[in-house]
């Protein structure tokens, strides 16, 4: 769904600590009908904020049309280089865009995956991270399912076990985008590979809608026994934010006008609270989730609920939480 510009401009604000350093870890750049969010869109969305550094998650985005299919997906780690060379320019600002990426491969390729990890590394040298490979399943029909389509027990699949374990020789880093039922088994798998760094995307995924519709008391007991589970993995970081997708249930798009960082942090806080307590801030980081979370609210709205959650906070939790946890993991340099 393309976010109607004017539905978003009904609600807006100024900027809360506008000096603040922020590296945003989860952002998209795509290019789809009626929807583009390149470079432009980005900056035009981070301005206000402090936003220092970004990091691109794969998107399915720009694939290439040719060659042999596995390596299609290092198309997307070319076309955002592209627009990670035009923003280090420094001819747009001083936000730099992509300075981390992370890309897709198809890890039940088992070993096979390593020419398609090295081409990842070739194709963006110093910028590519890491692999997500969506493992979003559920048993009920009238849940949104992944593109990737991922089928139920993957990580348990013996190929795509033995690709992941690819990962830990090239240095990278795995993002687990999930459905919050799934959580017990990302912490069953996390604890056979401790030497690879997991990035649990978007809170785990509480589902909001379909079969899980009104039924969010429920959800936030189930989730957060097993949230606090999957922290006990020492090698697991948690992103805090992405649940103001329209599969979360929240119902944000419905409403007349958008909501405001009060609202948000309303209806968010137990969610990102139980996160960072469990984690604690050095393994946290926020996340826009942009442009996806935008069909909700606007980004300054968005990061603006987070410096009000986090006021009370030790300036050093802080900067983990804004900025420092993402540079440590992504492996950026300070700026």
């Amino acid at each position: 769904m393309t976010p109607d510009p004017r539905w978003l401009a009904a609600t807006t604000e100024a900027a809360l600590e506008p000096d603040l350093p922020i590296i945003d870890p989860h952002h998209h750049l795509w290019d789809r009908p009626s929807w583009r969010y390149f470079l432009d869109e980005l900056l035009d969305d981070v301005a206000g904020h402090n936003v220092r550094q970004t990091v691109f998650v794969e998107c399915g985005a720009m694939f290439r049309a040719d060659g042999p299919e596995a390596l299609r997906p290092v198309g997307e780690t070319e076309f955002v280089g592209g627009i990670a060379a035009q923003s280090a320019s420094g001819e747009y600002g001083d936000t730099r865009a992509a300075t981390g990426i992370v890309g897709h491969a198809d890890l039940r390729r088992g070993a096979a995956v390593s020419e398609v990890l090295e081409a990842h590394i070739e194709a963006s040298p110093g910028r590519f991270r890491g692999i997500r490979h969506h493992i979003c399943w559920d048993g009920h029909a009238d849940v949104p399912q992944s593109r990737i389509e991922p089928g139920p027990g993957l990580l348990q699949n013996p190929s795509f076990r033995e690709g992941f374990a690819c990962l830990a020789g090239y240095g990278l880093s795995f993002e687990a985008w999930l459905y919050h039922p799934q959580i017990p088994e990302l912490t069953a798998f996390a604890r056979a590979f401790p030497d690879t760094t997991i990035i649990l995307n978007h809170l785990g995924g509480p589902l909001g809608v379909g079969s899980y519709a009104g039924r969010r008391d429920e959800v936030f007991a189930e989730w957060r026994g097993t949230i606090a589970e999957l922290a006990g993995c020492p090698n697991v970081v948690a992103k805090v934010g992405g649940i103001q997708m329209t599969l979360n249930g929240f119902g944000w798009h419905e409403r007349d006008v958008p909501p405001n960082s009060d609202d948000l942090l309303e209806a968010n806080r137990p969610w990102y609270e139980h996160t960072i307590e469990q984690f604690g801030p050095e393994r946290c980081m926020f996340e826009s989730n942009f442009p996806v979370d935008k069909e909700s609210c606007g980004y300054t709205v968005l990061w603006n609920q987070f410096k009000k959650l986090t006021a009370g906070f030790a300036p050093d939790d802080r900067a983990a939480l804004f900025h420092d946890t993402a540079m440590r993991v992504y492996r950026l340099q300070r700026r």
